[in-house]
């Protein structure tokens, strides 16, 4: 989790600049036509839609990147709920650089304001369980770091941050290895620092997960008498994470098998970007 933590504090900049330079490439050519070089504006971002808000700082950042006097008051903090119509920050400042980075800053908002306002859905409908919403591996690409950081805002946990921060033995791995014992053993030798998960198809596969010593299990698209039934194998020995075809109308009857993690692909690879505008005043 180290690693994550590291990552969140130093790797949105790299993101934002490369988003900046996607859209801008070679300069804003409207822009830099119509707008006078010494013009100042002040502006609103705006709530169209109720939700989470996320990445208002991240929104700070991109218009810092192309003008570091601009002025951005955050209205609400992360993690809140919003409601149509608020004000979520107010700017100030070159109206150049504000104008030139609105896209990419409204994008970023909505995006991650979509996913902790889904994950909060989820959250939710699992309160009373012990069972932990997770995230996964199915974010956009050169995205995940924010991905999962609306995650977090959104109430949920992250998973690992990639293939390289935990070792995670699925079915392909297990097939060619031949079992899931010869897999693991094989995993040791190479990456033994590492927590390792494995992929449990059948009761049978949770049983001999718990003769090896590893650190979770990942029951795949069981039912939930299955799934039940290996909480009990268990018995609190490993942690236990419940994944596939996880959704808002099943997850709580999931949680209640006594899981403890809820994986949600959706969170991030299906997510409705919440409706956020930017309002300047000219006068």
């Amino acid at each position: 989790m180290q690693k994550i933590e590291e990552l969140f504090t130093r790797g949105p900049q790299t993101i934002l600049a490369q988003a900046l330079a996607e859209d801008i490439g070679t300069g804003d050519v409207t822009t830099n036509s119509v707008i006078s070089g010494s013009a100042k504006i002040t502006a609103k971002l705006i709530a169209k839609a109720a939700g989470v808000i996320a990445g208002l700082p991240i929104a700070e950042m991109t218009f810092h990147l192309l003008d570091n006097s601009v002025k951005f008051g955050p209205a609400v903090a992360d993690g809140n709920q919003i409601e149509p119509g608020q004000t979520l920050a107010e700017i100030e400042g070159d109206a150049a650089a504000i104008l030139t980075g609105e896209r990419t800053a409204l994008n970023l908002v909505g995006r991650m304001s979509g996913i902790a306002t889904l994950t909060r859905q989820f959250v939710n409908e699992v309160k009373g369980t012990k069972a932990r919403i997770l995230d996964t591996r199915k974010t956009a690409p050169n995205l995940r770091l924010l991905d999962k950081m609306a995650v977090r805002l959104g109430g949920g946990d992250n998973h690992r941050m990639g293939l390289f921060d935990m070792i995670l033995i699925k079915d392909n791995h297990i097939d060619f290895a031949g079992s899931i014992t010869e897999a693991v053993t094989r995993a040791r030798k190479a990456n033994s620092g590492l927590e390792i998960e494995v992929e449990a198809r059948t009761l049978s596969d949770v049983s001999e997960c718990l003769d090896l010593g590893i650190n979770w299990i990942m029951l795949d698209n069981m039912v939930l008498e299955d799934m039940r039934e290996a909480v009990r194998l268990v018995n609190g020995r490993v942690k236990v994470e419940a994944s596939g075809s996880v959704t808002i109308e099943n997850v709580r009857s999931i949680a209640e098998t006594g899981v403890d993690y809820i994986s949600v692909g959706a969170l991030t690879h299906s997510v409705k970007a919440l409706d956020v505008s930017l309002l300047v005043n000219w006068q």
